[in-house]
């Protein structure tokens, strides 16, 4: 497999598809003197962070070289761009799969349609930031595969896969600061949470216990999950005997939530984009409004009572008065006489009402498309630092979870800023590093924060000083180097033990899912579990002798993997998307659909696609690699 890149995804790709599914390896990096990009004019902050990827990418590269003995190894090769003499030197046309990491996603697009030219039957894995582009892409490339190859020739998989890992990381980060929701895996249709339930605890609505926790979570010095913390550490993917002899250990559990349409636009409830009155008009306004409304509404009453007109022609009368282009009623009796000067003097009371009202429309107009700021007396919401890629993404997942959210961000042209002001999400613009820029957004009264700007010096300084406000907060930072997270999270802890403190590392987060997809398995996210992660796919049964002809029950393997769902849909009806479909309310495995909570009784058919869970090294044995290792031995 070839992995090409220029920052830590690359290398952290390379270590899971080496360490996990035990691979041949051929990573392609950018020179050592080049691998830190030149950073953008004018933003001071990139050039740090570029040199910090550079560092930790040096330090990863140095430990990919191939270890003698072992099944898999790193071969790595140093090249400025993935050109077409690159691939080739590579041996993209004797590859399995190739995955194009690179932060450009125009350098991923051309690099993988020249690869697509050398290799149809190569399966390509591509980091896309814009979706709408990479669908288009991802059936493209398909259709070149397609074409290229014979029409009865069958046996390879040369699909193509687009993920981002903005999309892969943000629900996790998303989830952790969010109380009730815990992780999340977010697909069009379908929208899998998992929830921390304490010791003991199950409710109706758990379909799958998916872990048992760590019995170091209260323990400061504790490792919380890591993978060397051993019959300490979470315990994946239970039987209900495990589960049973856990005393005292809090569960993970799987909450199926099926999601309805577009996300909600921000502040409207899903009402229409047009601003309401009550938008348009302040209430000093509307009640001034009001007011004159009532004097014209009395005036023409008490001029229908003292000519004896009709109403409506007292009323035209007296707005005609009103707006002074009426005679004088200098033959008219005295009291039409003083009634006809009220309606002068509403008259002139009107006109700096009516002006004040253009004004105030025309202002809020003008404003729909600014940057609000948070309004008073806001409290119990999510403070967001950082509106890039990753930023963005967690912005659009907490919008859609309908949860209040006030941003912040030293960049006024950042990448998620029209974003922000399509949501209608306050912003506050400034250095989180100086003091007031926090307590601008309200931090005081805030439920959680969230640092994910590009920078782990910036994110560790706003979470210290978030935590000196508030030793409660709820505080997630996402950091580059998984070691760093690691060591920053339990110093955190130890210093905080009331407060709740997260530290995940995107690539920690993403390279899971970009392996599986290299491996040729749809995957629909990762969840983590402490310092753990579990991968949720979509598998075709057939061609697997681990699930295929054995029951649910039968198919289930405690620590690696667990089928979750079945598609009931004829497989000629199915869609390229198993998140398309939304589920059905029955649940019974009769008629098509995704059906859940299977028995464990109901036999898995070779045509039969599953959604289940695994572990990495659950999922690299569904690939029978390490079978095939063990039978060559």
């Amino acid at each position: 497999m070839v992995v090409c890149g220029d920052d830590g995804l690359a290398h952290r790709l390379a270590a899971e598809l080496r360490g996990v599914y035990r691979e041949q390896v051929t990573l392609v990096v950018p020179p050592s003197e080049r691998a830190a990009r030149p950073p953008a004019v004018g933003r001071a902050r990139a050039a740090s962070a570029a040199l910090l990827g550079a560092v930790t990418a040096a330090v990863n590269r140095a430990g990919t070289a191939p270890v003698p003995g072992e099944p898999g190894g790193t071969r790595v090769l140093e090249a400025a761009e993935p050109t077409e003499a690159t691939l080739a030197e590579a041996g993209v046309e004797r590859a399995a799969a190739l995955a194009l990491v690179y932060d450009d996603d125009e350098t991923n697009i051309r690099a993988a349609l020249t690869a697509r030219r050398l290799n149809p039957h190569l399966r390509l894995v591509l980091r896309l930031y814009n979706r709408r582009l990479g669908q288009h892409i991802e059936e493209l490339l398909d259709q070149a595969a397609s074409l290229a190859a014979d029409s009865g020739e069958g046996g390879f998989d040369a699909s193509t896969t687009v993920l981002s890992d903005a999309d892969t990381a943000a629900p996790a980060l998303t989830a952790t600061a969010v109380a009730g929701t815990s992780k999340v895996v977010q697909t069009d249709g379908l929208l899998l949470r998992a929830v921390e339930r304490p010791p003991g605890e199950t409710r109706p609505t758990d379909l799958a216990t998916l872990a048992l926790l760590s019995t170091t979570r209260s323990d400061p010095a504790g490792a919380d999950g890591s993978e060397d913390s051993g019959e300490q550490g979470p315990l994946m993917l239970p039987d209900a005997a495990q589960v049973a002899a856990a005393e005292g250990r809090g569960t993970v559990v799987l909450e199926q939530v099926s999601y309805a349409g577009p996300p909600m636009p921000a502040g409207r409830g899903g009402r229409s984009l047009m601003p309401s009155f009550g938008s348009l008009f302040s209430r000093r306004l509307r009640w001034s409004l009001a007011g004159l409304v009532t004097c014209v509404a009395g005036l023409a009453v008490a001029l229908t009572v003292v000519s004896g007109d009709h109403p409506l022609h007292a009323t035209y009368v007296t707005l005609l008065d009103l707006f002074a282009i009426n005679e004088p009623a200098l033959h008219q009796p005295l009291a039409h006489q003083i009634l006809q000067l009220l309606s002068g003097l509403t008259g002139l009371l009107l006109l700096p009402v009516l002006l004040a009202a253009v004004l105030e429309a025309l202002g809020t107009f003008r404003s729909a498309s600014a940057l609000r700021k948070p309004p008073r007396g806001l409290g119990g919401h999510v403070v967001l630092l950082g509106l890039g890629k990753i930023g963005t993404r967690v912005l659009t997942r907490l919008r859609e979870l309908h949860i209040p959210v006030v941003c912040v961000e030293s960049d006024p042209e950042a990448r998620g800023m029209p974003t922000a002001r399509r949501l209608r999400v306050p912003v506050v613009l400034g250095d989180v590093t100086q003091e007031g820029v926090l307590e601008a957004a309200k931090i005081h009264r805030a439920h959680a924060f969230l640092a994910v700007t590009s920078e782990d010096t910036t994110n560790l300084e706003a979470a210290l000083y978030a935590r000196s406000v508030r030793p409660d907060l709820r505080v997630v930072l996402r950091l580059y180097d998984d070691d760093f997270a690691k060591a920053v999270y339990r110093t955190l802890r130890a210093a905080h033990p009331r407060g709740f403190t997260r530290s995940r590392s995107v690539t920690h987060l993403a390279a899971p899912a970009f392996a599986g997809a290299m491996a040729g398995r749809q995957i629909l996210g990762a969840i983590p579990v402490e310092r753990r992660v579990l991968l949720f796919a979509t598998l075709e049964v057939g061609g697997h002798p681990q699930l295929e002809d054995r029951t649910v029950g039968e198919a289930f393997r405690p620590g690696a993997w667990r089928v979750l769902a079945l598609d009931r849909t004829p497989p000629g009806e199915r869609r390229d998307d198993p998140a398309a479909e939304r589920p059905h309310d029955d649940r019974s495995v009769t008629g098509s659909g995704w059906v859940w909570d299977l028995p464990d009784t109901y036999v898995l058919q070779h045509e039969d696609r599953v959604v289940l869970a695994a572990t990495r090294q659950g999922m690299a044995e569904l690939l029978g690699r390490r079978g095939r290792e063990r039978a060559g031995t």
